[in-house]
């Protein structure tokens, strides 16, 4: 009886919880889910150009990112719209610099381009983020 009524709770829970995200959360987990995938991409992309792998592989990773970052354009207002599209402009920057990068174990990388490259990213996620805190 004890393992009917738990299953019938959390069956319940479940449905509740799903009709929530159906219908839409609030402003507040919205931004929260919003910034949680900016950190994410910020972070992953940041690593990415610092990463040794061949430049090809950098590309496209980091393009990866640009897409996660137009898929949180979906519902989003205006602002964060725009301050999500600077993200994408830095993270497409970013991907066409990682095609310069040379390959090869002998390889040296310009520390000061990377660098820059990630300061971008952050600057821009850090916008994005506030964007949709201020909402």
């Amino acid at each position: 009886m004890k393992r009917i009524l738990i299953s019938a709770a959390v069956v319940a829970t479940s449905t509740l919880l799903l009709a929530g995200c159906a219908a839409g959360g609030t402003a507040s987990s919205d931004c929260t889910t919003i910034n949680n995938e900016i950190r994410d991409v910020s972070n992953g992309a940041q690593n990415t150009l610092v990463s040794t792998a061949e430049s090809a592989d950098i590309q496209s990773n980091l393009e990866g990112y640009s897409e996660r970052i137009v898929a949180l354009e979906d519902g989003a207002s205006d602002a964060v719209k725009t301050a999500l599209g600077a993200l994408d402009d830095a993270l497409g920057s970013a991907a066409e610099f990682a095609a310069t990068l040379p390959d090869g174990e002998d390889a040296e990388r310009d520390g000061d381009a990377i660098a820059g490259q990630q300061s971008a990213i952050a600057d821009a996620a850090d916008a994005a983020k506030a964007a949709c805190t201020t909402e």
